[in-house]
C-alpha cells in the first residue's frame, strides 16, 4: 500500500514537473529541445552574417571599380571576382578557426573522460562550417551583381545596386534581430548605415583616384 501510494505521488510531481517545464512542440508534432533550438538560431545567425559580408564587401567593390569605370562588364567581372574571393575568404577561415574549435573541446572531452565524467557532446563540423559560410557570402554577394549585370545606363546601374543592397541589408538586420532578439528598428538602421559607410567611402574614395588622375 505504501508502495502504490508512492508511486502515486510520483506521478503527481512529475506532472507538476512537466505542467511547468512542458517541451517545446512544432506544428508538426515534434518535440525540440532549448539546446537543439539555440544551435539552429546560432546557424541561422551565423548565415544571415555571411550573407551580410558578401553583399558589403562585393557591392562596395562594384561601386569603387564604378567610380572608376562607367562600363557595366568592368562592374559585374570585379564583383564576380569579389565573389569568388570572398567566398574562398569565408570558407578557409571558418575551416581553420572550426577546426581549432574542434581541438580544443576534443581535448576537453579527453579529460572528462580520464576523469570518468560522461561526455556525449556532438562536435562541430569543420567542412559543413565552411560549406555553409561559402554559401552565405555567395548568397549575398549576388544580389548586387544580379542588379548591375542586366542594366546599360550608368546612372541608373548605380542606383539599382544601392537601392537593392540597402533593402537587402534592411532585411538582414531584421532577420538578425529577430534571432538575437534584439530591437528590429535599431538593428535594421544599424546594418544599413553601416553597409552605407562602406559603399560609400569605397565609391568616394575611387572617386578621388579618379580626379586626382592616380
Amino acid at each position: 500500500m505504501a508502495a502504490m501510494n508512492n508511486n502515486v505521488t510520483s506521478s503527481k510531481l512529475a506532472g507538476v514537473v512537466d505542467a511547468e517545464n512542458p517541451p517545446r512542440a512544432l506544428s508538426c508534432g515534434l518535440v525540440v529541445d532549448d539546446d537543439d533550438l539555440s544551435q539552429r538560431a546560432n546557424w541561422l545567425r551565423a548565415a544571415v552574417l555571411g550573407a551580410n559580408d558578401g553583399l558589403v564587401s562585393t557591392a562596395s567593390l562594384m561601386l569603387g571599380v564604378g567610380a572608376i569605370k562607367a562600363d557595366a562588364r568592368a562592374m559585374v567581372i570585379s564583383g564576380f571576382a569579389g565573389l569568388l574571393a570572398g567566398a574562398c575568404s569565408m570558407a578557409i577561415g571558418e575551416f581553420v578557426s572550426v577546426c581549432s574549435q574542434r581541438d580544443v573541446e576534443l581535448a576537453a572531452a579527453q579529460l572528462d573522460r580520464d576523469g570518468n565524467k560522461d561526455n556525449n557532446k556532438v562536435l562541430p563540423s569543420p567542412v559543413q562550417a565552411a560549406a555553409a559560410s561559402a554559401l552565405a557570402f555567395s548568397v549575398g554577394a549576388l544580389v548586387p551583381l544580379l542588379a548591375a549585370g542586366f542594366i546599360r545606363d550608368y546612372r541608373l546601374r548605380i542606383g539599382v545596386v544601392i537601392a537593392l543592397a540597402t533593402a537587402t541589408l534592411a532585411a538582414f538586420g531584421c532577420a538578425g534581430a529577430v534571432l538575437g532578439r534584439a530591437p528590429v528598428a535599431r538593428s535594421c538602421a544599424r546594418v544599413v548605415l553601416g553597409g552605407w559607410a562602406a559603399m560609400g567611402a569605397t565609391f568616394g574614395f575611387m572617386r578621388l583616384f579618379k580626379a586626382t588622375g592616380i
